[in-house]
């Protein structure tokens, strides 16, 4: 009987580990395919940007009334500018963070330098979040050599995250998006919530988008209502 029990666990253990390894499998082979097929498909499009965007013109000016093509005309380079400073901004900020991060815990000798590094920078391309995310993943491979280390490594993070919030992310990223903060946490929490962490990454450019979109709509229509009102107050003092 005893024996027969051990078999029978052994026999449930090891088929639970086949179908999580199975799974875990299939699931990088997947995440792999999607990676490979969205670079193919990326290179191809920057490869033929130019007809896209022929193409993309000759249909808005048959099929779309002049009025309506010159705003989603507009849409799309105000998209384009808000999505390019973002990511360039993005992307170096992280850079930068991810490097004073690997070298200031390289300086103070705590452990696992160099990934913890990349990892806070990479975080960091989430906004908000981001921060919270690096600083427990790191605090969390730290504390398995040292908790003395790991606490170490929140300090510093903290003391970093503000130099970076009030000196580097304000000359790096500036006011290229122009979005208050409410907007952003709801743009993050939105995009992450429909998304995952692809909705992180591009809710904000997008909220920006929309919301420097409709800011520009607003003061053109409240400008010609300005000029209407003075232009019928200009002509009632003629009379």
């Amino acid at each position: 009987s005893l024996f027969g029990k051990i078999g029978e666990f052994l026999q449930k253990g090891v088929g639970s580990l086949f179908n999580s390894a199975f799974s875990m499998t299939k699931l990088l082979a997947s995440f792999a395919f999607t990676g490979i097929i969205s670079l193919i498909f990326a290179i191809y499009m920057l490869f033929g940007k130019e007809t896209l965007r022929q193409q993309f013109d000759k249909l808005l000016h048959v099929y779309a009334p002049r009025k309506p093509r010159g705003e989603i005309l507009r849409f799309i380079t105000l998209a384009h500018e808000t999505f390019t400073s973002y990511i360039i901004g993005q992307i170096t900020e992280a850079f930068i963070l991810g490097f004073l991060c690997g070298t200031g815990m390289f300086i103070l000798r705590l452990p696992y330098a160099l990934m913890t590094g990349v990892i806070v920078g990479a975080s960091a391309l989430i906004p908000v979040m981001g921060a919270y995310i690096g600083a427990i993943v790191g605090a969390f491979l730290i504390v398995t050599i040292s908790p003395l280390k790991a606490v170490e490594f929140v300090v510093y993070l903290a003391i970093l995250q503000q130099i970076e919030g009030n000196v580097i992310y304000p000359r790096v990223v500036g006011g290229s998006i122009g979005l208050p903060g409410i907007w952003v946490l709801a743009a993050v929490s939105v995009g992450g919530g429909l998304l995952g962490i692809p909705g992180m990454l591009i809710g904000v450019p997008l909220t920006a988008t929309v919301y420097k979109w409709i800011r520009m709509d607003v003061s053109t229509k409240l400008q010609a209502e300005a000029e209407a009102t003075q232009a019928r107050e200009n002509e009632k003092n003629s009379q």
